[in-house]
């Protein structure tokens, strides 16, 4: 009998593509806004209709390839995807001067890369014909290791043969990573939340963000109905996360979805972070780590120390439904002995089926709607 279900967000209650927005919004304007590298700033604006994002999107990601490249090397992050796709071009670009400014080049690309070094790229470039070409990553990574680490480092050692230079700073996380982060970060949560956000204030302003314009996977009223039923049911619902808090409730306030939950059955990122932070050293405890669903389960009355002391699988697992559109939450609910239904409305869509099946998941669903009468039918049993 399920008496708990935990659901996870992207790809489950809310569609990935606000995300995927932004991030193409942030290869575009770190490439075109003359704030960054400039190439072309009389293109870049900040209010822009969903038909000229999609057109963005389109081109910077090739119609999702290059999103579908990274998801299947292990890239769950979008600040990782944004980091991967913008750098690559910088690098292409950077290839296209260097006969001219290898100095230069030498002294950007082996130290810590800011906003004023990027500007100082664009004074640079603005006086030379180059062009930019968003193809030509799914060429060049397509023989990249399939891990995070095996993407970044490819990276820098593609920065090291196109540019010629003996080491870079491209295949570590730093100032340059930071930087895409506050754009990535401005453009999804908008002027009003960017300093609750990231703790800076915006460089470009003028953005309204995604928080109040999210796309459902299903209709909010019938997602709010689903919460209701189970509950109804006396079923405790809870909510397993990759995305911020304030990227969470937000949302959720204006849905109506908030009110259906104990707060303490939310875990997001800052949880998981913030449990990290409190072990200063040891393993990640993001997805597919079961952190979060031992959290969620507990209603956060557990310390860091207790949940990673959970003896796995835990005692009644058949009693916890984790919903889900990954291999990673597939992995945690796995790990723990619980119930999983895969649900097919995640970047991959119903393609997603065969790598589910080829894990053997038991429970694969078109969609979220499906939960209701999939759980109420275990209740009566």
């Amino acid at each position: 009998m399920i008496k708990t279900v935990l659901f996870d967000v992207d790809g489950v209650l809310l569609s990935e593509e606000r995300y995927f927005d932004m991030s193409a919004l942030t290869v575009w304007e770190v490439l075109y806004s003359d704030k960054y590298v400039g190439l072309a700033p009389e293109k870049f604006k900040t209010v822009l209709s969903d038909d000229e994002i999609t057109a963005i999107r389109a081109e910077i990601f090739q119609n999702d390839q290059v999103f579908k490249l990274m998801k299947s090397g292990g890239i769950n992050s979008n600040w990782d995807m944004i980091y991967l796709t913008a750098t690559y071009q910088l690098i292409r670009l950077l290839e296209q001067v260097k006969d001219i400014e290898k100095e230069k080049i030498i002294t950007w690309v082996s130290n810590e890369i800011d906003r004023s070094v990027l500007l100082e790229m664009a004074e640079v470039l603005a006086t030379k014909d180059v062009t930019l070409d968003f193809s030509a990553f799914l060429t060049d990574f397509s023989k990249a290791e399939q891990s995070k680490a095996g993407l970044f480092a490819h990276l820098d050692q593609l920065a090291k043969e196109k540019l010629e230079v003996e080491a870079t700073v491209f295949g570590q996380i730093g100032e340059l990573w930071a930087t895409y982060e506050l754009i990535a970060q401005e453009w999804y949560v908008g002027d009003k939340h960017v300093i609750a956000s990231t703790g800076r204030s915006s460089v470009q302003s003028g953005k309204k963000g995604f928080l109040s314009d999210e796309k459902t996977l299903r209709s909010p009223e019938e997602i709010s109905e689903l919460f209701q039923a189970l509950k109804r049911a006396g079923i405790t619902i809870g909510i397993g996360t990759g995305r911020p808090k304030l990227e969470t409730i937000e949302p959720f306030k204006h849905l109506g979805w908030l009110e259906h939950f104990d707060v303490n059955y939310i875990v997001t990122a800052d949880d998981v972070l913030a449990a990290e932070a409190e072990l200063k050293e040891g393993p990640s405890l993001s997805k597919p780590h079961p952190y979060t669903y031992i959290l969620g389960l507990s209603g956060k009355t557990k310390s860091v120390e207790q949940c990673l002391a959970e003896k796995l699988p835990i005692a009644n697992g058949n009693e916890l439904l984790i919903v889900g559109d990954s291999l990673a939450d597939l992995l945690a609910a796995r790990e723990m002995g619980a119930v999983f239904a895969a649900v097919l409305t995640g970047l991959s869509g119903k393609d997603a089926r065969a790598e589910f099946e080829e894990y053997q998941a038991e429970y694969i669903f078109d969609d979220v709607s499906a939960i209701k009468e999939f759980v109420l039918s275990l209740v009566e049993k």
